[in-house]
């Protein structure tokens, strides 16, 4: 029996000291290791949390903060492919829920990459599940409630003003123009979401998604403004290429030259700028609200 026990303390021994040698050699996880982000939105708030050292590579659309331009590409969120990502190594891919495509992803996942999809929800919530998820991962759930905070306040603040005006524009969000029909924004997209933020109509909102609109549809939709992204701007050569659009000067926003450029990834990213770019974009919809006069004030 002691002989038994011997052996028993001295296995227990070695089991130990093995243990203790595997703790030395292997070092423990730290985070989540190397993370390639696709998403503008994410590849912000990784930096804004303090995370950016666990960045090994993004996509095309993380141009903010312009550090992120610096780091290895892995080309365009919905066209991705598995060489590109997996040369980079990553622990991590931290993707919109636009990332794709399905079957690359699911190489990745085969090759071993662990992939956090976070959903694309257009609202201040939606914004704060990302934050809320992105700092689980960092192991940063401080700095995320504070973060998600600032964000918040943004929101608040876009109510406030939206509550005061009067106003209620048709507005037409066009996509992109380049190429054929324009491609206007309807009901169910971050767009259709950026324009009830901002207090508007949504002058294509019979449509569902992002679908081509004819010159007649656009005529007949009579838009107070229109609204062009950035990408699309560009790709048509400006906006005074846009004016000579067949059916522009046939608009309201046309003949009242009430066409703007918005930066798209700040505005429809649903990220940690949309709070105020939404509510610069409501300021130049609307008359800015009057200032209630204090009838007691000079008394």
């Amino acid at each position: 029996m002691k002989q038994t026990t011997s052996l028993s303390h001295k296995l227990a021994q070695a089991a130990c000291a093995a243990v203790l040698w595997l703790s030395a050699v292997v070092p423990a996880a730290a985070g989540p290791g190397r993370i390639v982000s696709v998403g503008g939105a994410l590849t912000e708030i990784v930096y804004a949390l303090v995370g950016a050292e666990h960045l090994v590579g993004v996509d095309s659309t993380s141009l903010m903060p312009a550090a992120a331009q610096a780091l290895p590409q892995v080309g365009y969120m919905r066209t991705l492919s598995a060489e590109g990502v997996l040369s980079l190594r990553p622990d991590l891919l931290l993707a919109s829920a636009h990332a794709g495509p399905p079957a690359v992803l699911e190489q990745l996942r085969a090759a071993g990459v662990r992939i956090e999809t976070l959903a694309e929800d257009y609202s201040t919530a939606g914004i704060a599940a990302k934050i809320g998820t992105i700092a689980g991962l960092l192991d940063k759930p401080e700095q995320g409630r504070e973060l998600a905070g600032q964000v918040q306040a943004d929101f608040d603040s876009l109510a406030q003003w939206r509550a005061q005006s009067r106003e209620q524009p048709k507005v037409l969000f066009l996509m992109a123009v380049a190429h054929g029909a324009p491609l206007a924004s309807g009901r169910g997209t971050a767009a259709d979401a950026v324009l009830a933020l901002a207090g508007a109509r949504n002058a294509a909102g019979e449509l569902q998604g992002n679908k081509p609109i004819g010159t007649e549809a656009m005529i007949a939709a009579a838009p107070d403004v229109i609204l062009l992204t950035d990408v699309a701007a560009n790709a048509i050569g400006g906006l005074e290429a846009f004016y000579r659009q067949p059916g522009i000067a046939q608009t309201p926003a046309g003949r009242q030259r009430n066409i703007f450029v918005v930066d798209t990834l700040a505005l429809l990213g649903f990220g940690l700028r949309s709070g105020q770019a939404v509510l610069e974009l409501a300021k130049r919809l609307h008359v800015e609200p009057a200032v209630a006069i204090d009838a007691n004030a000079g008394r």
